[in-house]
């Protein structure tokens, strides 16, 4: 299996940092906590979809398009960083925004909503929960190519098998820094949402024989649906790579943080966002990233994970929603 045979653009130069974070560790009383700081990686402001990106946006400029096309939630980190991507490179960008919680788009929204007007966006179009989003980003492309020119569609998330490259390549480097830094994990834990990243990771981990339980903290669907999507793409992305699939064992996403609903603040997760800012000076976001940590301090505190466990989290990035959660997030 080698993914050098896949065109990639490189937006990272290095690794993203593992880090320990000692104080939360010691807050917890049980665990030790490591990071890995994807947060870090390059693009505006970072973030988990800039690995799926390198592999996309390789895809696209192959395929000759002059604008990329992509879907998703009013505070989306994935629309962000597309359009960074599409600047980087010199191409256009259209957005299909879905009101996943109705009402959710404002046009002057702070946050990742801001942001899409200063990076460039050249459409926006908004849609509600329950439409058909592919239909309406191939109606996008259609009025590109009616004016000849060519987009090029990349779905929520980042998240098919070509995107999940991105973290079948973070599991393998989690492995050699694990290496090179002495330690082993026990077990990881990630945000589960579009299944670009928790596939990625399991197909990356069954590909270099790491076999430390992933666990997925679900932000948006119930527990079998989230599992069920996951184990399908990773099917996929593994056939891509033509390496033997992850089981349907080896997939878990708890689903009892999610709360009301995507993107909807809870008590655990303003409580999660507080603790690493407070205690280690990382940036979580609402979203995603705020609701795993949340699901890991819970795991911790019902003795799941086991004092001198070593756990990895892998940090998504989307610091930039937290300015759209002000009134929540502020005490």
């Amino acid at each position: 299996m080698q993914l050098v045979r896949f065109p990639r653009r490189r937006y990272t130069p290095d690794f993203t940092p593992l880090e320990r974070l000692p104080r939360l560790t010691d807050a917890l009383g049980g665990p030790e906590i490591w990071i890995k700081r994807d947060d870090l990686l390059g693009l505006a402001a970072g973030g988990n979809k800039t690995r799926k990106l390198e592999f996309l946006v390789a895809d696209a400029l192959a395929q000759g398009a002059d604008t990329l096309i992509t879907v998703g939630a009013p505070q989306s980190n994935h629309c962000r960083l597309t359009l960074a991507a599409a600047a980087k490179e010199g191409l256009k960008c259209r957005l299909v925004l879905e009101q996943r919680v109705a009402g959710s788009y404002k046009p002057d929204a702070t946050g990742n909503n801001f942001l899409y007007n200063l990076l460039g966006a050249e459409k926006i179009s908004v849609v509600n929960a329950g439409d058909d989003l592919n239909a309406a980003m191939q109606a996008h492309a259609a009025e590109l190519e009616a004016a000849g020119r060519k987009g090029y569609i990349i779905p929520g998330g980042g998240s098919n098998p070509l995107g999940a490259l991105g973290y079948v390549a973070c599991a393998h480097e989690i492995v050699a820094q694990s290496f090179e830094q002495g330690i082993s994990f026990d077990r990881i834990i990630v945000a589960s949402g579009s299944c670009g990243t928790h596939s990625g990771l399991l197909v990356g981990a069954k590909s270099v024989h790491f076999d430390a339980p992933i666990t997925g903290i679900n932000v948006r669907r119930p527990r079998t649906e989230q599992e069920g999507n996951l184990l399908k793409l990773a099917r996929e992305t593994a056939a891509l790579i033509e390496i033997a699939a992850p089981e349907a064992k080896d997939v878990t996403a708890l689903d009892e943080w999610v709360g009301p609903g995507y993107s909807i603040p809870t008590d655990e997760m303003i409580e999660a966002v507080r603790a690493l800012a407070r205690l280690e000076g990382v940036l979580l976001d609402p979203v995603y990233s705020g609701k795993a940590m949340a699901g890991l301090i819970g795991l911790a505190r019902r003795g799941e994970l086991k004092r001198g466990e070593r756990v990895l989290f892998v940090h998504t990035g989307g610091s930039p929603a937290l300015y759209a959660y002000q009134n929540v997030l502020q005490s």
